[in-house]
């Protein structure tokens, strides 16, 4: 079986030795099963003929770690019988400009996953809307009076460009701050922008849980995420940052919902961050599954889950197929 991944252009630079990012984890089981893994950033993606097509390296795996070919080969997309389409946000025009590749891809020869369609259509933040039951009091607007109504009400708040991710332009204000006109108007480029404003929750203060979906299942294993010291929000992949956690019944069970719509959506790989119980963003792009921290702290091999999962549901594409 033939594989492509579809990876960031910064792991491609540091492809090697690289076990912080859940893509190294999931290439190198993948050539532990023989199965041939090449990677591609989504630059190099193209259409010609009407079909898909790829400039691509091949990976292999070398005294427990995994390199690349530096020669390039072109391939068709068609020819992969899956693509984990990985690439890290932010969703910009040659984000989606990639995803619009994927509409000339035959899905009955390749099984793409997550869906680039439904990856597009599917905004991390503003659409864990369709959960607004599991998320904290929220507004989406671009209106200052909208803002301050709702800091009025809340007393404290945070905000969050619709279209960044690892935290960037992400802030906090309190009632009274005398710096909450500038802070809105920036924010929302001075009414132009829509960002997605929550109740702050206290417990933030303490992290957020990292909670993993595979298809319509969630898993047991998590990872609490700390804030920086110099920050009110998780921004450092170091060890001392990121410590053991568990999910609570209650959260099994109100997640388990949202996996299995996901999972319908074409989405299988998720990761929620999630506040005292409450989704504060729905992670589908190329979530991180934090499998070294995961393997440490719960004694498990989140490799190995991941890579059999999306295995068998590569085979029950072919069999439904024949």
């Amino acid at each position: 079986m033939e594989i492509l991944f579809i990876i960031d252009r910064l792991e491609l630079k540091y492809f090697e030795f690289n076990n912080l990012v859940t893509n190294f984890w999931i290439i190198k089981e993948m050539l532990k099963n023989r199965k041939t893994v090449y990677i591609t950033t989504l630059d190099r993606l193209g259409v010609c003929g009407g079909k898909g097509f790829c400039h691509c390296f091949k990976s292999f795996e070398k005294d427990g770690n995994i390199f690349y070919d530096k020669s390039s080969v072109t391939r068709n997309i068609e020819e992969f019988r899956l693509v984990m389409f990985r690439q890290d946000p932010p969703v910009d025009m040659d984000y989606i400009n990639s995803t619009y590749v994927f509409d000339f891809v035959d899905r009955s020869k390749t099984l793409v996953i997550n869906e680039p369609s439904a990856v597009r259509d599917f905004n991390e933040k503003l659409h864990a809307i369709k959960f607004s039951h599991l998320m904290p009091e929220h507004i989406v607007t671009s209106s200052k009076y909208d803002i301050m109504e709702f800091l009025a009400e809340h007393e404290e708040i945070v905000l969050k460009p619709l279209n960044r991710c690892f935290g960037a332009g992400v802030m906090t204000l309190k009632r009274g701050d005398k710096n909450t006109a500038v802070i809105i108007n920036s924010m929302t480029n001075n009414g132009g922008t829509l960002v997605m404003v929550q109740k702050y929750l206290e417990k933030a203060k303490f992290g957020d849980k990292r909670v993993l979906f595979l298809g319509d299942k969630v898993l047991p294993y998590c990872v609490q995420k700390l804030p920086s010291n110099d920050d009110f929000k998780f921004n450092d992949h170091c060890d001392s940052n990121i410590v053991k956690a568990e999910l609570s019944d209650e959260e099994f069970e109100n997640f388990t919902p949202v996996a299995k719509e996901l999972d319908r959506l074409g989405i299988p790989l998720v990761g929620l961050d999630v506040i005292d119980g409450k989704i504060i963003e729905i992670n589908v792009t190329s979530p991180c599954y934090f499998i070294k921290e995961n393997n440490f702290h719960h004694g498990c091999s989140l490799e190995k889950d991941i890579t059999n999962f999306i295995l068998n549901r590569v085979e029950n594409r072919l069999l439904a197929n024949v």
